[in-house]
């Protein structure tokens, strides 16, 4: 898959080959999202399916619609927690992604490289509680939830990089 930078993300007025390349025609009556393959990962086939019916103008006029739809997915998902239903939660838990998608793709922010670095981030923050607790002769297992997360809000002020990103980057 190209990265987000080299993909041009069009969400009004696309040019008459996009509209031609995705739209169904007359004659077979396809779907715009026929041929969005199967076997994606979910995050990539959400992509792919938020940029093909952007490029015919369904599409939110600017993040802020997105950011509302995201809110209403949350409260959407609270009440499903509070009635304990799972197979709600797990609908909801869907809904919240695919509207983080759908906002990535519309700030031209590629989904699974922000997904990633988080995830780098977050590695980093947790060995620095293991480290800082190696440091005080204990282990993470003879540790407890404050003393954990002050040492995560430790981390958090040192912002420190994942190995072989450059603090440049914005990591």
């Amino acid at each position: 898959m190209k990265k987000m930078e080299e993909i041009q993300l069009i969400s009004k007025n696309p040019p008459k080959r996009l509209k031609k390349k995705f739209a169904p025609t007359s004659k077979t009556n396809r779907s715009l999202l026929e041929g969005v393959p199967d076997h994606l990962p979910p995050l990539q086939k959400a992509l792919e399916v938020t940029k093909r019916v952007s490029q015919v103008g369904f599409d939110w006029p600017d993040p802020k619609g997105i950011l509302d739809k995201f809110e209403e997915e949350v409260q959407e998902l609270r009440l499903a927690l509070s009635l304990k239903n799972r197979r709600k939660i797990r609908e909801e838990i869907g809904d919240l992604f695919f509207v983080l998608v759908n906002l990535s793709r519309y700030l031209h922010i590629d989904p699974e490289n922000a997904l990633d670095r988080t995830i780098a981030k977050f590695v980093s923050r947790f060995h620095y509680i293991e480290t800082s607790l190696q440091k005080r002769g204990k282990t993470i297992h003879q540790s407890n939830l404050p003393e954990m997360d002050l040492l995560w809000e430790e981390a958090k002020g040192k912002k420190r990089c994942p190995s072989g990103v450059k603090p440049s980057s914005g990591c």
